[in-house]
């Protein structure tokens, strides 16, 4: 290998502050993913990443932030091409997380293969259920690659780079990823498993073709040899607590946490004709608790039990946190519950008006049931949300059951508030919305959720006197975000709810891309759009009319460095938040909320300032 001298990797910052994380942003773009052209580049840049890492505290994950400061100064001390940096921050991110790899037994890791790495002309394999079956097969480096590893153990994926990844590692199948694939889907895949602590090695394909592409072979050798010992230094995880949140909601844990009052059945376990003679009183609750187990990310518990854990010293995010996670207070874990069962039901009733087909991947409640049934449970999770904190007042104690519940309350009341202000304003014949009018119904919409979430977890440890206000404002931008990249996912789609794209617009909700379009477009154009709102054309000749509007006004583009403004505002407010736990916690959840994988330049707008509307500020 060829070695460089040692002088410029002394200029390197190699100590990232835990206190004091980087908060510099990677825009994404492709003329930073060109991978090294030859092998002795890729040689040269990958010894050096294995030097500066030997000298970084490996204690604690590392932010994108981080990583990309790191690769800079980095290739910068090299003379070498930025174009370089997205495949220098995937060798350093593996180059640090290879002994937290080497920890974990082959039987507990996951190797994620690309189909593109196939000849694609002749491949005989055909895709099953688990991806691409190729065991049989020995015609490409696929085959070897999956032979070795399921010698060794290995769970093995091949298929494109997706969202499943983090659901199968968080379901409790695999302790550790280990990929293969081209910068682009790296990135998709493995972003937020290395945010959450997640061991995670990776080896990129050297091209983003994805017909017969190549790799370095014996990289991928090694790595899926690595063999098992423990490691001199471990790192934080938020592994236990994802876990432990979607825990919560697996059957035999709800029904724990949760105790049926009526009945022990579950809706899935009956056909359709025998759910239709359940037991009128007992329906609901089943319903109910059907609805809680459906699905989601279940980002809300995960908040409250990790706010809870930062404040009462993060030994759940340690290594051994797996045993501390078990320990959790039973109140602590049933308030986590009431506040996905507070979010389940705004879920429900915000399906219904806006009359959306999927929820998770599936027909909503109230396409299934009929309206009048999943307005009741709807009602029915609110009640329960309340009744799981006031059954534990005499665990919490009187005051911090008061709070919590007041809390609750406010935040319920609250959002109730902002869904009542779009309602109002789509049924309206004034369609001349503001980007303020729409963003002040966002920071009511969606900030108590996030609000609640945090504060709730802050006070079952204790008094949140110097919390309350910071993280209200935190939750404030981060909510208002969040809904801004939601209104743009709008016009992409996704396969959990967003099924048809552009379903919010078609719908007619106040969205801030509507309000800058009206802002931006000139009165014809105004007038053409209102129009289009009220047309009762199919959605195929609305749609790229409405796009083109908005791309007349640069809408995508104004809303995009929106969500930058108030991204930094939330960073801004988690910078001085202590201690060292809660401030870590809230990046975390700042970079997963607001998670982006590829941005583009958008045009500059104003920050907009929104004041925080609450009955307890």
């Amino acid at each position: 290998m060829t070695t460089l001298p040692q002088s410029p990797l002394q200029a390197l910052d190699t100590t990232v502050a835990a206190s004091s994380p980087s908060r510099k942003r990677r825009k994404s773009t492709s003329h930073l993913k060109f991978v090294p052209e030859t092998r002795e580049l890729r040689e040269t840049v990958r010894g050096h990443c294995c030097e500066l890492v030997a000298h970084l505290d490996k204690s604690v994950p590392l932010s994108k932030g981080d990583w990309e400061r790191q690769a800079r100064e980095l290739l910068s001390s090299l003379g070498f091409a930025e174009r370089y940096l997205g495949w220098t921050m995937v060798v350093l991110a593996s180059e640090f997380w290879r002994d937290q790899v080497a920890a974990i037994p082959p039987q507990r890791r996951l190797l994620l293969l690309p189909h593109c790495l196939k000849h694609a002309e002749g491949c005989p394999a055909d895709y099953d259920e688990f991806g691409l079956d190729c065991r049989r097969c020995g015609a490409c480096s696929i085959a070897d690659f999956r032979t070795q590893a399921e010698d060794m153990g290995y769970r093995i994926l091949v298929a494109e780079g997706s969202p499943i990844v983090l659901k199968i590692i968080v379901s409790g199948y695999v302790d550790a990823i280990l990929g293969v694939a081209c910068l682009n889907v790296l990135e998709k895949s493995i972003d937020k498993i290395l945010l959450a602590g997640i061991p995670c090695m990776a080896v990129p394909l050297l091209s983003s073709d994805c017909r017969n592409t190549s790799v370095d072979e014996d990289w991928v050798d090694a790595m899926i040899r690595l063999r098992h010992e423990e490691p001199v230094q471990k790192t934080q995880t938020y592994l236990h607590l994802l876990r432990a949140a979607r825990g919560l909601f697996e059957p035999d844990e709800l029904a724990r946490v949760v105790p049926r009052l009526r009945s022990d059945q579950r809706l899935s376990d009956l056909s359709a004709e025998a759910s239709a003679m359940l037991d009128p009183i007992a329906g609901t609750e089943i319903l109910s608790h059907d609805v809680l187990a459906r699905g989601g990310k279940y980002s809300r518990p995960f908040i409250t039990l990790a706010a809870y854990d930062a404040i009462s010293g993060g030994a759940c995010t340690q290594p051994d946190g797996a045993e501390h996670v078990t320990r959790l207070p039973a109140p602590v874990r049933r308030v986590a519950v009431s506040i996905e069962a507070f979010h389940k039901a705004s879920l429900v009733h915000d399906d219904i008006q806006d009359d959306d087909a999927f929820r998770y991947g599936q027909s909503t409640l109230h396409r299934d049931r009929g309206v009048p049934t999943a307005i009741n449970v709807g009602d029915y999770l609110i009640g329960l949300g309340y009744r799981l904190v006031a059954a534990d007042a005499q665990q919490l104690g009187p005051e911090v059951a008061t709070d919590i519940l007041a809390r609750l309350s406010d935040a319920h009341t609250r959002l109730s508030e902002g869904q009542g202000a779009e309602l109002l304003w789509r049924d309206g014949a004034n369609k001349r919305l503001t980007p303020l009018d729409a963003l002040k119904i966002y920071a009511l919409k969606t900030a108590p959720a996030f609000e609640v979430a945090m504060l709730c977890g802050v006070r079952l440890a204790g008094p949140t006197g110097p919390y309350d206000r910071p993280l209200k404002q935190l939750a404030k931008h981060l909510g208002i975000a969040f809904q801004i990249l939601n209104d743009l996912q709008d016009w992409h789609g996704d396969d959990h709810n967003k099924l048809v794209v552009g379903a919010d617009a078609l719908s007619g909700r106040p969205t801030i891309l509507w309000a800058l379009a009206i802002q931006a477009l000139d009165e014809p154009k105004r007038l053409e759009l209102e129009q289009l709102a009220n047309s009762d054309q199919p959605s195929a000749t609305l749609l790229p009319c409405l796009q083109a509007l908005y791309e007349q006004g640069n809408v995508f583009e104004k809303a995009g460095r929106l969500v930058d403004k108030y991204q930094q505002r939330a960073e801004q407010i988690a910078e001085d938040l202590e201690p060292v736990e809660l401030r870590r916690l809230a990046f975390y959840i700042i970079d997963t909320v607001l998670d982006r994988p590829e941005q583009t330049e958008p045009a500059i707008v104003p920050f907009i300032n929104v004041p925080v509307t609450s009955s307890s500020s």
